[in-house]
C-alpha cells in the first residue's frame, strides 16, 4: 500500500535525455530545475560519519546487548545508520547493481516501455509533480512494488536487461530478511514485544525506488531530490555506484553530506516508525545533491505497514511516555494517500500533519 491512486502526476521531460543534450550547449540550467536558493539555504558539512550498526553483532548472543544500545542510539539521535555484516551475499548485490546500471544505459524509448501511467507512481518516470510551475528535481526514477509477490504489476518491470527481474527479486527477498531482523531488534530496544510490532507488517509490504541522477556541470543550481522524510517504516538504501550525494539535516540546521561505506546499507527511520515509537525514533529530513561530472544511481527499498492497519503510537510506548501520545492514530491507507498527494518540493514534513 505504497502508491494509492493519486489523481494524477503531470508528465515532465526525461532528465537523463535533457542532461545529455544540454551539458555541452553552454546554456544555463532550464529554469524549472534552478534551485539555487534551496541548495544554498543551509551550510553543507562534508564527511558526515553516520553511526555504524553491525547486524552480525546483534545476532550474536554474546555481543547483542552492547550492539542493541548502539542501534537505539543511532535511531534516537540520528535516524540514520550504516549497516555492516548484513549477510546479503555479495553476488546478489553485484547482480542487482549491474542490471540497474544497464537499464539506465538503454535508449529512452526502451526505458519508456515500462513508463508510469498518469494516475500511478509505479514505473519509469517522475512523481509528485502537480503544477506546470513547480520546481523539478534533476533526476529520473523507476518505482516498483515488490512485496508481497502477488501484488507485483509486471507491466512496470523492465524486460531489459533480461536478468534484471531475477536480480531484483533476489535482492528484494534478502532486503526483506534484513529488515525483519532489524525491526525485531528495534522492538526489543524500545521495550516492546517484537511480535507486537511485527503484526503491523504481516508479509512485509516492500517497494523499491531506483533513482538516476545525471551529472550537471552547474550542480550548485539544481537538486537531485527535494528535502523530505520517508513515509515508510524503514528504508534500506543501496548505492548502485560509488558517487555520493545523500545529505541529512541535523539538529544544527545544517546539511551533512553522507560518505557511504563500501558494502554497507544506509538505513533510515521513516515516518511510520517514528509514529509507532511515539517520537522515540526519528525520521530525518534528507535530500540529494548532484555531481558536476558523474552520474549517481541509488536503490531505496521502502518497508511499509499492512494496508489494512492503523498507524499511531504503540500503547506500551504511550504508557512509558507518561500517558501522552505525540501523534494521532490514523488509518494507514489514508496516511499514505496524504503522502502521495502532497508536494515534496517545499521541505514540509508530512509527519507534522499528524502531530498532537
Amino acid at each position: 500500500m505504497a502508491h494509492p491512486k493519486t489523481g494524477g502526476y503531470l508528465p515532465v521531460p526525461n532528465v537523463q535525455a535533457l542532461a545529455q543534450t544540454w551539458s555541452g550547449s553552454g546554456e544555463l540550467v532550464p529554469d524549472r530545475y534552478v534551485r539555487t536558493e534551496e541548495a544554498a539555504a543551509a551550510e553543507v558539512v562534508a564527511g558526515c560519519e553516520l553511526p555504524v550498526v553491525d547486524l552480525g553483532r546483534l545476532l550474536d548472543p554474546r555481543l547483542s546487548k552492547e550492539e542493541l544500545a548502539n542501534l537505539g542510539h543511532a535511531c534516537q539521535h540520528w535516524g540514520y545508520f550504516q549497516l555492516i555484516n548484513h549477510g546479503v551475499p555479495k553476488e546478489v548485490i553485484q547482480d542487482v547493481r549491474r542490471d540497474i546500471a544497464e537499464f539506465f544505459r538503454l535508449p529512452l524509448e526502451a526505458k519508456k516501455a515500462c513508463a508510469q501511467l498518469p494516475d500511478d507512481i509505479q514505473g519509469y518516470g517522475q512523481g509528485f509533480v502537480f503544477s506546470e510551475t513547480q520546481k523539478l528535481d534533476w533526476a529520473d526514477m523507476i518505482y516498483l512494488k515488490l512485496r508481497p509477490v502477488e501484488s507485483r504489476s509486471m507491466r512496470f518491470w523492465p524486460a531489459q536487461p533480461p536478468s534484471l527481474r531475477g536480480s531484483v527479486d533476489r535482492f528484494s527477498a534478502a532486503a526483506a530478511e534484513v529488515t525483519a531482523s532489524l525491526l525485531r531488534f528495534m522492538a526489543a530496544e524500545m521495550g516492546v514485544e517484537p511480535e507486537r510490532l511485527m503484526e503491523k507488517f504481516g508479509a512485509q509490504p516492500q517497494t523499491m525506488k531506483v533513482t538516476y541522477y545525471p551529472p550537471c556541470r552547474l550542480a550548485g543550481d539544481v537538486l537531485g531530490l527535494s528535502p523530505h522524510t520517508d513515509a515508510c517504516a524503514l528504508t534500506l538504501l543501496l548505492h548502485v555506484n560509488d558517487v555520493p550525494g545523500l545529505q541529512i539535516r541535523r539538529d544544527d540546521g545544517k546539511w551533512h553530506a553522507v560518505e557511504p561505506l563500501e558494502g554497507a546499507f544506509v538505513v533510515n527511520v521513516g515516518d511510520t516508525l517514528e509514529m509507532l515509537s511515539n517520537d522515540k525514533y526519528k525520521s530525518v529530513e534528507h535530500r540529494v545533491a548532484v555531481h558536476p561530472d558523474e552520474e549517481r544511481i541509488s536503490a531505496a527499498m521502502f518497508h511499509q505497514l499492512l494496508p489494512n492497519t492503523t498507524v499511531g503510537p504503540l500503547p506500551e510506548l504511550v504508557k512509558g511516555s507518561g500517558g501522552r501520545a505525540r501523534y494521532r492514530t490514523v488509518d494507514y491507507a489514508d496516511f499514505m494517500k496524504h503522502f502521495f498527494s502532497s508536494r515534496h518540493d517545499k521541505g514540509v514534513r508530512h509527519l507534522d500533519h499528524y502531530r498532537i
